[in-house]
């Protein structure tokens, strides 16, 4: 492996570090891991979803050096989708899923969370522009990034960021 493959993986290895380390507290709780019993796209599920979003999350932060509350980066990436519910059965009460699930996901954590106003907005906003109101805070905005990069990853399977996704599930579950 070249220098830089290496450099990559030693990189790769320090976020999954700070990722455990940030996301251990939210990740143990019983309804968070419910979120494994539902599909976000293709054959991903919501958790490993969240997981993936904070992980990519991190990594905007530290590459395009933003110096983003790493800890409400991460604790609102992985309740961003904390909708507990299965958006590919038709519910009257939740509406279009696309433009609702924000407020959905916000009220269950909000409930089960004391959520501070910078992980309020990311829960809030991540589905900016389909919910026109735009992030207000720069972890928000990083949030909404990568939660884009990981859906179309999701949706259109390559499969490098899969077997990311599925390591970074295992160590975090296994470690949490």
């Amino acid at each position: 492996m070249g220098e830089t493959g290496l450099k990559t993986e030693e990189k790769q290895i320090e976020l999954i570090a700070l990722l455990k380390e940030y996301a251990q507290a939210t990740l143990k709780r019983e309804k968070v891991q419910s979120m494994r019993g539902y599909i976000q796209h293709g054959d991903t599920t919501t958790l490993d979803h969240a997981i993936a979003v904070a992980y990519y999350s991190l990594m905007l932060d530290q590459k395009w050096k933003l110096n983003c509350d790493q800890s409400s980066l991460v604790r609102g990436a992985l309740l961003h989708d904390y909708f507990l519910y299965d958006w590919h059965q038709p519910h009257k009460e939740y509406g279009m899923h696309g433009f609702t699930h924000p407020g959905t996901a916000l009220r269950n954590a909000a409930q089960d969370f004391d959520l501070n106003l910078v992980e309020r907005n990311i829960i809030a906003r991540h589905m900016f522009p389909l919910v026109p109101i735009p992030p207000r805070y720069r972890e928000s905005v990083v949030v909404c990034l990568a939660d884009k990069f990981c859906s179309l990853n999701e949706t259109f399977s390559r499969r490098r960021y899969l077997s990311l996704v599925k390591l970074l599930s295992a160590t975090l579950i296994l470690h949490s």
